[in-house]
């Protein structure tokens, strides 16, 4: 059995585990295309925002990929900050 992060978090309670269920099988793809997507954009890196974007997806889909890519060590923090929807400071994401 596969954990966080190579396995969807939930907060065990029934909702989110449901959730991170039908989630696990579509991780691996999202992570990837995360992952892609955060190289590919170089040292602009992307923040949540802006990679759900590109990605056209929903953002609260896309979010937790960052979590688990930096915690694997695949992107990092590059230290800048760029606005997001809400207009308040979200990390940019670069890969390492």
């Amino acid at each position: 059995m596969s954990v966080y992060p190579d396995a969807p978090g939930h907060r065990n309670v029934d909702t989110s585990v449901a959730a991170a269920n039908a989630l696990a099988i579509k991780l691996g793809r999202l992570q990837r295309l995360a992952h892609e997507a955060i190289r590919a954009a170089g040292w602009l890196g992307l923040t949540a925002d802006e990679l759900a974007e590109r990605l056209e997806m929903d953002r609260y889909s896309i979010q937790p990929r960052t979590s688990e890519l930096k915690r694997k060590g695949l992107i990092r923090d590059s230290g800048q900050r760029r606005p997001n929807a809400t207009g308040k400071q979200a990390i940019v994401w670069i890969a390492k």
